[in-house]
């Protein structure tokens, strides 16, 4: 087996790592097609990675524009800790309130650590809710690392 197959994750330690961890980078094209990058929080949610942003924001633009989007989430802090994935998929933009909704609502538990969030806290995303669109992220083509492996 070559290098680059036996540090791969499986599946599953794909699924795993990507739910458990907190922050992805997600590169959409910017209006002169260099990359446009941005640390996300977000959730997965039947195979899709789920985030919010402003509806004018330059991610959002560049999505309405072109869908095609990559997205990395690493983890560790010396190259033998290091693993993490690389997404390449299609990104939608849903102007859907009750959809925000209800990805601030698990984005937010997510983040707390929380079960449930508080009246003042599900008020606050409420207010937020209005402001924002969700950026539905649909995996297409997988690459992963662990470098504890090697």
């Amino acid at each position: 087996m070559d290098r680059r197959q036996s540090i791969r994750l499986t599946p599953e330690e794909a699924r795993r790592f990507l739910e458990e961890s907190r922050t992805a980078v997600l590169a959409s094209n910017g209006p002169d097609g260099r990359p446009h990058l941005v640390a996300m929080w977000y959730v997965v949610k039947d195979g899709d990675i789920m985030m919010t942003t402003y509806g004018r924001s330059q991610k959002a633009v560049n999505i309405r524009r072109d869908g095609r989007a990559t997205m990395m989430v690493e983890a560790g802090l010396a190259y033998n800790q290091l693993r993490g994935v690389m997404i390449r998929g299609r990104a939608e933009i849903i102007e859907d309130l009750a959809t925000t909704t209800e990805v601030l609502t698990a984005v937010s538990r997510k983040m707390s650590g929380a079960a449930a969030l508080t009246p003042e806290g599900a008020a606050a995303i409420a207010s937020q809710a209005k402001k924002r669109v969700v950026v539905r992220f649909h995996p297409e083509k997988w690459a992963s690392w662990d470098h504890s492996k090697l």
